[in-house]
């Protein structure tokens, strides 16, 4: 969901004259700036010297339901985009911006925000000119795919943190995609963790 409304919002940029983006299947999109990548992302040395540019976003994520286990999410939300993000440090692309989640913790006692503070933390030691780590509340978005019971949980939500945990509200995907492209863009260097969007 954060992917698609970010290539919609950098094609549409004009700082961005062009947008390379790493897919497992076609999206079905198509833009003169657009240069669209299929890959197989066990297959790193097909594509590893393709990352090329001024920034790389990172946005790749998967579901519990659709992973199946927690090695095969492992895989995908922390080996694949630590991946990315080495070769993009190895082919010197000066700025690195990571959607992580909101309670990201190397130390927490649950699976998926330990997974998202081990991967803030491993890309951290790759020294990029500038990384910036986005830590969002539950999103919400357009998704291709219908969840009804996440239309439930975002209306609770929003009700909930109307009167406390306001941190936890709701991150709408385009404003927090607009953030990202302009954070990107401005003169700061080094590492900025933004949790509020």
């Amino acid at each position: 969901m954060v992917g698609q409304q970010l290539i919609f919002q950098l094609l549409d940029h004009p700082d961005f004259e062009k947008v390379r983006s790493f897919v497992r299947r076609p999206s079905g999109m198509t833009h003169p700036k657009l240069e669209e990548i299929i890959i197989d992302f066990d297959k790193t040395q097909t594509w590893k010297d393709l990352i090329q540019g001024d920034v790389l976003f990172s946005t790749l994520g998967t579901t519990i339901k659709k992973a199946r286990t927690k090695e095969n999410r492992y895989n995908v939300d922390f080996s694949y985009q630590f991946e990315f993000a080495l070769f993009a440090f190895e082919n010197k692309v000066p700025t690195y911006v990571l959607v992580s989640s909101l309670g990201a913790d190397p130390k927490s006692r649950f699976f998926y925000t330990r997974m998202k503070g081990e991967l803030e933390g491993a890309v951290s030691k790759l020294t990029f000119r500038k990384l910036i780590i986005f830590r969002p509340s539950f999103l919400d978005g357009e998704r291709k795919e219908k969840r009804s019971g996440e239309k439930i949980m975002l209306a609770i939500n929003y009700f909930i943190t109307q009167f406390m945990l306001k941190k936890y509200k709701p991150t709408r995907v385009d404003l927090l995609v607009e953030r990202m492209i302009t954070t990107s863009l401005d003169q700061s260097m080094g590492i900025r963790i933004i949790t509020s969007v």
